[in-house]
């Protein structure tokens, strides 16, 4: 059995900042701050540490309550951000994600820094969540090697216990995506749709990399 864990933001989809609109919006409004401060990298990482560096910037305490002020309010606000901004489905993805659910030796699920809620959200605005039957998500890690293995774990119960790992994929579009593929012994596939080149993703030293994901030439390594 192979099992593909994607990515969603810059691999799947393009949101045109909708997350990132919806959790600032909520920074503000839920904290009655007068102005946001941008210095927060989101590229690859998990909502759960994007949370706990805008609250530390913006000197608010890092705790359970905050954390989940924040969250519940991003949550709140998301659905309008997608509808608001004119996001789209990255090149290749849909037909990519049907050809690989007609394999009957194929799993499809997901690995990423969003929210679990969150993650419903944004797919299902574009109509792709129902792909995908099991994951790792951002709700409780600050490290994406972490979630990675929560997804490896989600993938053993949906499975099988003794799944192989050079048989697993993971699809992102971050160096961090290739890392965290690493930490899990997985195969990494590096798709230059988000915010790094091609050169910059190949100098990670992924298994593939590809331009977007209408190149399917690598499926013929299954």
């Amino acid at each position: 059995m192979h099992i593909f864990l994607f990515d969603i933001d810059g691999t799947l989809i393009h949101t045109a900042g909708a997350g990132g609109d919806a959790i600032l919006a909520a920074l503000v409004e839920e904290f009655s701050l007068d102005r946001v401060r941008h210095e927060v990298s989101f590229a690859g990482r998990t909502d759960r540490a994007i949370a706990r560096d805008l609250l530390s910037l913006h000197g608010l305490e890092v705790n359970a309550e905050n954390w989940g002020r924040l969250r519940d309010g991003y949550l709140r606000r998301l659905p309008i951000c997608l509808h608001g901004r004119p996001g789209k489905i990255l090149p290749g993805v849909e037909n990519l994600l049907m050809r690989l659910r007609s394999r009957s030796d194929v799993a499809l699920g997901l690995l990423t820094g969003n929210l679990r809620d969150g993650a419903k959200l944004k797919l299902g605005h574009f109509g792709l969540f129902e792909h995908f039957a099991f994951g790792g998500f951002g709700d409780l890690h600050e490290d994406r090697d972490h979630v990675a293995a929560e997804a490896f774990t989600a993938a053993q119960s949906h499975v099988a216990k003794d799944l192989l790992r050079n048989k697993v994929w993971v699809i992102g579009d971050t160096p961090l995506d290739v890392r965290c593929a690493r930490a899990i012994g997985a195969q990494a596939v590096a798709v230059a749709t988000g915010g790094h080149t091609r050169e910059e993703l190949a100098a990670c030293s992924p298994d593939v990399v590809v331009d977007d994901l209408t190149d399917e030439g690598w499926l013929s390594f299954l």
